[in-house]
């Protein structure tokens, strides 16, 4: 019997030709979305509608850093990157058709979805069809445990995010008294349950909370509920088309006690919509502000985006999505040049304390236990219109 038959023959017959590589040929095409030029990464964002701002900020900053490696590096391995975004915007009914566009797509793997109700939809459908998903819009604490194969995180979870806050607020500023306003869905659901956890670690419970309905714009009732607890500072959970109009609510009503949130809110979009009431509300960040170019990646996040993305103004979002695709950069050249989605698992494991160039207080860390990522958040509070970093929560006590 011949060793090649058919195809494997014509296939050999190129390779002894020095034509082509037969491993690689073979293996590329038998990985969806790989091919010997291209690699194939699938989105679903909030391109449109109410949240648009995450989720076209999001992609932009990713889009400029892949635009970077195709261009100044010649892709990865001489394959480029090629993102594919649809809208699902930000609408948990629209999942699965947005899902089923990039599956008729063959894309190779998955990133840059936004949001906790939409997550919550993706992350099993990714679990199921063992696509690697890599950053996600979200720190819900369902991406993080238990662990989820497929799954890899770059962001600190707002579990993270509320217990700095909740340390702050009790062991610094000895408050006791808090209170949540929140949305009565997934995201909403997921921060309250931070806030709790970072309080009882203390010793203490919410004094009071209130959800909302989502773009109903009738936030009254759940303010005067937890106002009418006095409470020292409350956590504001939400978009910025929700936390905007809150705080302005609350403010108008003479209510100016500390107002906390966390950084799904689009800190630059919060600031612009709330404007002078935005001064002294205290924002979670889980990747450094913008403009401290004096970081490494800040500054190439600022030169790329100039250069590919000319229109898209710095912010918190854009920078957040072009960290999660330098991660799966990285992951696809550790991964080597056989690609398969196993096998770039395996290489976002292997990354160990790795310096992305955003600090001492944010490396990367990975491994077949762990697909969180960064573990820190850094505190800003809104001082003239920027939010600015800081270490002591004294400076924000409410006045």
């Amino acid at each position: 019997m011949p060793l090649f038959q058919g195809k494997q023959f014509a296939k050999f017959t190129l390779f002894l030709c020095g034509l082509i590589p037969l491993s690689s040929r073979l293996h590329a095409q038998s990985t969806p979305g790989v091919t010997d030029r291209e690699i194939l990464i699938g989105s679903c964002a909030a391109l449109e509608g109410p949240s648009s701002f995450l989720g076209r900020e999001t992609v932009a900053g990713a889009e400029a850093y892949f635009q970077k490696i195709n261009s100044e590096d010649g892709g990865i391995y001489g394959r480029k990157l090629r993102l594919v975004s649809h809208d699902d915007s930000y609408d948990p009914a629209k999942t699965q058709e947005c899902w089923d566009k990039l599956i008729a797509q063959k894309v190779f793997a998955l990133g840059l979805f936004v949001g906790t109700p939409t997550a919550v939809k993706y992350v099993p459908m990714a679990e199921s069809n063992q696509i690697p998903m890599v950053g996600l819009f979200t720190g819900a604490q369902t991406l993080y445990s238990p662990l989820r194969h497929w799954v890899i995180n770059v962001r600190a979870s707002y579990a993270d995010e509320t217990r700095e806050q909740m340390d702050g607020l009790w062991k610094t500023l000895h408050y006791r008294k808090i209170g949540v306003i929140y949305p009565d869905d997934a995201f909403g659901g997921a921060v309250l349950l931070g806030v709790q956890g970072g309080l009882k670690s203390n010793g203490g419970e919410p004094v009071a909370t209130a959800s909302y309905v989502r773009q109903s714009n009738q936030f009254s009732s759940a303010i005067d509920r937890v106002k009418a607890a006095n409470p020292e500072a409350v956590v504001l959970v939400g978009p910025s088309n929700t936390v905007a109009p809150i705080i302005k609510q609350a403010h108008a009503m003479g209510w100016k006690h500390l107002f906390l949130t966390v950084s799904f809110v689009g800190t630059d979009d919060l600031i612009q919509a709330a404007g002078d009431d935005a001064e002294g509300v205290v924002i979670t960040q889980v990747v450094p502000p913008y403009y401290l170019t004096d970081l490494k990646t800040v500054a190439l996040y600022r030169r790329t985006m100039q250069k590919y993305q000319p229109t898209s103004r710095p912010n918190f979002v854009s920078l957040e999505g072009f960290v999660d695709a330098m991660v799966l950069a990285e992951g696809l050249k550790r991964a080597g040049k056989d690609l398969t989605r196993e096998g770039l698992i395996k290489a976002i494991e292997s990354i160990h304390d790795f310096d992305v160039g955003l600090g001492s207080q944010l490396k990367l860390n990975y491994s077949a236990t762990s697909h969180k990522g960064f573990g820190s958040v850094i505190p800003t509070v809104v001082r003239g219109g920027r939010a600015v970093p800081f270490t002591d929560w004294t400076i924000v006590a409410s006045k």
